[in-house]
């Protein structure tokens, strides 16, 4: 969902967690989020994004788990 920040929040919440990758809006109004990191703060980001921030209305999440590519050096937004 655009509009409410979401990119943002993703990419707050993945420094927070020490997650490297990025979010960006796709033209069909969902966001992507693409991440590497600890299983552990990748769940966390995972199950926060399920959520989203406050205005936010989450209408459903999927997930696809792979091997790390070590390709980020940090987390940010894409446009």
């Amino acid at each position: 969902m655009q509009g409410v920040f979401f990119r943002s929040f993703a990419e707050g919440l993945a420094r927070r967690l020490g997650v490297k990758g990025y979010a960006r809006n796709l033209s069909d109004g969902r966001v992507e989020v693409e991440a590497e990191g600890e299983r552990e703060a990748l769940e966390e980001l995972l199950a926060q994004l399920h959520h989203g921030p406050p205005g936010a209305r989450v209408e459903g999440v999927e997930a696809e788990w792979g091997e790390a590519t070590g390709r980020f050096e940090g987390f940010g937004i894409r446009h």
